[in-house]
């Protein structure tokens, strides 16, 4: 039998990332703690330190895709309501 793989969050690598490149405590001990292997210890700060280099290029603070996501929802609450109204519509007119 296999095992499965784990798969972290975002946050959780991000928070692991962060601290190795502190540097108060080895990659070892990060890696005992956490439980995961001190490569992808050294993939994530790697990562993390490339990345930041387009994070601080770009003038952005944050990314956008909250932003985006809200408004996606929005989009689609407001197609519910429509069809809810048109519904509502119709049968009122039977009634009436």
């Amino acid at each position: 039998m296999t095992a499965k793989r784990k798969t972290h969050s975002a946050q959780f690598k991000a928070k692991i990332a962060l601290a190795a490149i502190k540097g108060d405590r080895t990659i070892n001990d990060l890696a005992g703690e956490f439980q995961v292997h001190p490569t992808m210890i050294h993939a994530w700060k790697k990562l993390l330190l490339d990345a930041s280099e387009e994070i601080f290029a770009t003038g952005r603070k944050g990314p956008a895709a909250p932003v985006e996501d809200h408004q996606t929802e929005l989009y689609e609450q407001i197609g519910r309501l429509k069809m809810e109204l048109e519904w509502l519509k119709k049968k009122s007119a039977r009634l009436g």
